[in-house]
């Protein structure tokens, strides 16, 4: 190896899928300190690479194109494609070994990462034993698109199959029968054996097709829409978290779309109405806490995710309805309250028209305000209003807004979402704004994980409220100036609020 100190060094720079803003802090100081810029550009001159982080070259540096001599196996060279290709990272090594040589560092620019299918690699084989070498990873194009899609690909023990499409249709059948999720890269003009392939193994219908993913002409089509003679090199195909089985009723292309309340934890809780939708569903969507809730069914696909991301939740639903899936939306307590039903709701009205042609369904369930209610009497029994702590999705100027409105109206309160890990002051806020506008002995219930292990109510009021005693699983209710105690003789309290006013 050329002593460090008289050569320059070599990067391999990942620059990810291409959204800038998902290149590394890393990868840019590189780039913008790198005395040699060198990066794979057609013929005409354009350079995707190149373009991710234009605005980070500056005028001193140097700039190398890697011009490939082809883009297709098609050529007149004596060794054929491989020969052709060959010469060429003979060729570049050469030419980049030269300005290393001469002391200056060289960024090699590479799509996705460097080391996952990139054409940097062949480059490192030729270089990296004779030069400082180092290599900065990307996010790969397969993790940008399934984040674009919402579709998680692997959970627990499954696996995660790469397979060019290159391959021929035959192995392209024998690797996708496996039970794995995949993703489908280097499609392009191998788009239609793919896509027969798909079909012979029975995975169509729930293959998600992404074009250009994170770039501003990203494009995410039912793989019956692609057209097969014009398919981009940046598109790919993912297959989530293959089922044992495919449902055998996706009926006729027709999809549905069911959001489902499962109640607030106890199975007793779920409907007759949800349990069949459940039952009925090729593939469900929610939660992974919520769906861990649902029995397992044989040929059911279940695509579980963190529970922020509400949105991509929703969306990710509605594309596989609409592309003919039975599907059912899983939520806590009741779809309408806090929930997903509006997440849905909203997805449609934003997407695509074809949304808007969906069967969609909303199926009630029992909400955790009544669960928590029902364990102390009837503190709702009157007027009530229902509040979400959360400033995740609004700001806490609108909640301490409804909080005085609220107490100034003399309603109870049922307060979802008190605290988080992340977010401990709001209950302690809201506890001085009610106190405002409500005595101190005000009946207050704290009702944690009812209906589930763990379950816990305690009886306080507002004056001596221990906010370190709630968490995200606590729902707390508030009563109004009415609401009463009650003692049973067997010394057992309830707490109800009158349904008549005085009047």
């Amino acid at each position: 190896m050329i002593e460090a100190q008289k050569a320059g060094r070599l990067f391999g720079v990942g620059l990810g899928p291409g959204d800038p803003e998902l290149v590394t802090l890393k990868a840019l100081r590189i780039v913008r300190q790198a005395h040699v810029i060198a990066y794979p550009s057609a013929k005409h001159g354009q350079s995707n690479a190149r373009a991710i982080v234009s605005d980070e070259l500056v005028s001193e540096q140097i700039e190398l194109p890697l011009i490939y001599p082809v883009t297709t196996e098609l050529t007149d060279h004596p060794g054929g494609y491989e020969g052709a290709i060959s010469d060429f990272y003979d060729d570049m090594a050469k030419q980049i070994a030269v300005h290393l040589e001469c002391g200056l560092d060289v960024a090699i620019l590479c799509e996705g990462d460097p080391f996952f299918y990139g054409s940097y690699m062949y480059l490192h084989d030729r270089l990296a034993h004779r030069f400082v070498t180092e290599v900065i990873p990307g996010v790969p194009s397969i993790m940008a698109a399934a984040a674009r899609l919402g579709a998680p690909l692997v959970r627990r023990d499954s696996e995660l199959v790469v397979i060019p499409a290159t391959l021929s249709e035959e192995e392209l059948v024998a690797r996708l029968s496996s039970s794995s999720a995949f993703a489908i890269i280097k499609l392009g003009r191998n788009f239609a054996k793919v896509k027969n392939a798909l079909i012979k193994v029975g995975a169509a219908d729930k293959a998600l097709f992404i074009e250009r993913a994170t770039m501003a002409a990203e494009r995410i089509v039912k793989l019956s829409e692609v057209d097969p003679l014009n398919v981009a090199y940046f598109s790919l195909i993912l297959v989530p978290d293959s089922c044992e089985s495919q449902r055998s009723h996706v009926a006729n292309g027709s999809g549905r779309i069911t959001v489902v309340g499962l109640g607030p934890g106890a199975s007793d809780w779920i409907t007759p109405e949800a349990q069949q939708a459940l039952a009925e569903a090729t593939d469900l969507v929610g939660y992974q806490a919520y769906l861990d809730r649902v029995p397992v069914i044989s040929g059911q696909c279940r695509y579980g995710s963190d529970n922020k991301v509400e949105a991509e939740r929703a969306r990710h639903a509605l594309s596989l309805a609409d592309s003919g899936r039975q599907v059912c939306v899983v939520s806590s307590g009741d779809p309408g309250i806090f929930a997903m039903a509006s997440a849905v709701l909203e997805s449609v009205e934003h997407g695509p028209a074809p949304w808007r042609s969906l069967d969609i369904h909303v199926v009630p369930g029992l909400s955790a305000m009544q669960a928590a209610a029902s364990r102390v009497g009837a503190p709702l029994g009157h007027d009530f209003c229902v509040l979400s702590l959360s400033d995740r999705l609004k700001p806490w100027e609108m909640i301490a807004k409804r909080l005085h409105a609220a107490a100034s109206a003399d309603l109870a309160l049922a307060i979802y979402n008190p605290v988080s890990s992340e977010r401990r002051w709001q209950l302690a806020e809201a506890q001085a704004i009610l106190m405002q506008h409500r005595a101190p002995e005000t009946p207050v219930v704290l009702a944690r994980s009812v209906g589930r292990s763990g379950e816990k109510v305690v009886f306080t009021d507002l004056g001596r409220l221990d906010t370190s005693q709630v968490d995200m699983q606590t729902l707390v209710l508030v009563g109004s100036s009415t609401t009463r105690k009650l003692f049973l003789s067997n010394g057992r309290q309830l707490i109800y609020t009158p349904r008549s006013y005085g009047v």
